[in-house]
């Protein structure tokens, strides 16, 4: 499909640039089967669910991996952490911005530690290494919240504690994502008590959200664009829960893209009954003509135009469905993207 087919206008103003308390977004319920458009409070997301639905979200926590350093020239330089290369953690491959400032064989300081740019590769991407290991203890001191470019924040700046606090899940555990996973943001540990008390059981996985997030499609057709591949981990637990939903018939409500093709990819492995935790690596793109075999419900955030995950939620919704609903959306003020409005396609 083309690209452009994905295409709309945004107001800047729709942008949510600031974390707001958790639970009092507004919600959009949009009907799949029949296009039909309800306008909710998040607070009301639970009353949404039917008593049996199984409630699948993602766990991993945000790494701070925005760092502010100072080139040889004493000119500040951003290099935003993708993945350890190593063990020690001592190199890393990351994105760096303005580039010019982190050419191979430079030296970046940041504070108490420094780094030396290895490799620049045909994507831009670097290898670092720096002069001891990068921690999570490190990142706490050093990093910054990894937040999205359209978030407006001034560079180098101390990180708002909102910010840190907003741009994590209530329920996070494993710090190997670069980005937040959206839709869990709105949660309170309120919301899952009220979950429990109308039967609705609560299971996890973990998708280390990665670059591919970031990057662009900048092919003309859906079909010339590749995902890179993230890691997921699905717990033995949630394997058995996700099995007996399938043999009951009832409902897997999803929490987000990165859920969805977490579980779609995992629908397409060879089936194992060993009843161990599972581990694999996913580049699923889903777009347009998807067999959803697993996802019954989404809950998720308004994303980027031309964007991979609103491909995802058009092939999930319906393409017109879904731009409709984004209209309507924009027409009445929802606010979109990480820290905006939610909407649940069921």
């Amino acid at each position: 499909m083309l690209v452009d087919l994905f295409d709309y206008d945004l107001p800047a103003e729709r942008i949510a640039q600031e974390p707001r308390p958790r639970g009092t977004s507004r919600l959009l319920a949009l009907d799949r089967a029949t296009g039909a458009i309800a306008h909710r409070r998040f607070s009301e997301f639970p009353d949404l669910l039917r008593p049996g639905d199984l409630l699948v979200r993602n766990d991993v926590r945000v790494r701070n991996t925005r760092l502010y350093g100072r080139d040889e020239k004493d000119r500040i330089v951003e290099i935003f952490l993708l993945s350890p290369l190593d063990t020690e953690r001592r190199t890393w491959r990351a994105l760096a911005k303005p580039g010019r400032r982190a050419r191979r064989d430079g030296t970046i300081r940041f504070g108490e530690v420094t780094a030396t740019v290895r490799e620049v590769d045909d994507e831009s991407r670097r290898v670092v290494r720096f002069d001891r290991p990068v921690d999570e203890e490190l990142l706490g001191r050093i990093g910054h919240v990894p937040l999205p470019p359209y978030i407006r924040r001034e560079a180098g700046a101390e990180d708002r504690k909102e910010d840190r606090d907003g741009y994590q899940t209530v329920y996070a555990r494993e710090p190997l994502a670069v980005a937040a996973p959206t839709a869990g943001l709105h949660f309170t540990e309120e919301t899952f008590g009220e979950l429990a008390a109308r039967g609705i059981e609560v299971a996890d996985l973990t998708l280390a959200v990665g670059a591919a997030t970031f990057k662009p499609v900048r092919a003309l057709e859906t079909s010339r664009h590749r995902l890179e591949a993230e890691e997921v981990l699905l717990p033995a637990t949630t394997i058995r829960r996700l099995r007996a939903q399938r043999e009951s018939g009832r409902r897997v409500v999803a929490v987000g893209t990165t859920v969805t093709r977490a579980l779609e990819a995992w629908a397409r492995l060879p089936e194992s009954g060993a009843g161990e935790d599972l581990r694999f690596s996913t580049d699923l793109f889903i777009t347009p003509g998807f067999e959803f075999r697993v996802v019954g419900a989404l809950l998720t955030n308004f994303h980027l135009p031309r964007s991979t995950l609103l491909m995802l939620v058009s092939a999930f919704a319906g393409r017109e469905n879904a731009l409709r609903a984004y209209e309507e959306a924009i027409r009445l003020g929802y606010l979109f993207y990480s820290f905006g409005d939610a909407m649940l396609i069921a």
